[in-house]
């Protein structure tokens, strides 16, 4: 006969405290998830900052041209720094899995009437879009000069700005970034989508 003092748990209750676990679980997945999501969302954008930061600051630093690259086909959601004159790629980026350049649906459209596009660049429908008011240039490609200047490929000024956004999540439209380049300077700014009344805007950061 078994002691009373022994004790055990029954296949039920053992259920039971499994059963609360994974609910308890399931519900903290689903609290971080959309934290864990912004985070990504911050860390693309600061990586795409951080490259056309860089290039422009090498460039005036050891008065050699340097380039920026976004590339969104062949490896997509990477950005290269490259030496102009050896054509060495001095750096690469890779934006995390679940962030891409893209221009989301929703975004403001208009360069002229508020809402309008981020330094009223484009029309809020290319993901990649510098060489603004240029024709026949590459948009995906920036040089940076000593001067701290940034042009094309043909040498015109390269003014334009780049998205980013949540893949495969069109409701987090509104927490679309944007980053805008002032070719003459190579001014670098920041952009963030905000809400008021329901009606979207960009607020430079």
């Amino acid at each position: 006969m078994l002691s009373r003092r022994m004790h055990g748990f029954s296949l039920i209750e053992m259920m039971i405290v499994l059963a609360l676990i994974l609910v308890v679980t399931a519900f903290s997945v689903m609290t971080i998830r959309p934290s864990l999501l912004q985070n990504d969302l911050t860390e693309g954008f600061n990586q795409t900052l951080m490259a056309l930061r860089q290039a422009r600051d090498t460039s005036v630093a050891q008065r050699q041209i340097y380039f920026v690259t976004f590339n969104n086909a062949a490896i997509p959601n990477t950005i290269t720094i490259t030496q102009g004159s050896t054509g060495n790629v001095t750096s690469t980026y890779s934006l995390p899995t679940d962030v891409s350049y893209v221009a989301l649906a929703g975004i403001p459209i208009s360069p002229v009437a508020f809402p309008t596009t981020p330094d009223g660049f484009g029309v809020g429908t290319t993901a990649i879009d510098f060489d603004q008011g240029v024709a026949g240039g590459v948009k995906n490609v920036i040089y940076f000069y000593p001067d701290g200047s940034a042009e094309d490929v043909n040498g015109n000024v390269n003014n334009g700005v780049v998205y980013l956004a949540l893949l495969g999540n069109a409701g987090y439209f509104k927490s679309s970034r944007a980053i805008t380049l002032w070719g003459a300077t190579g001014r670098v700014r920041a952009w963030r989508l905000e809400s008021n009344a329901g009606a979207y805007y960009w607020r430079q950061q």
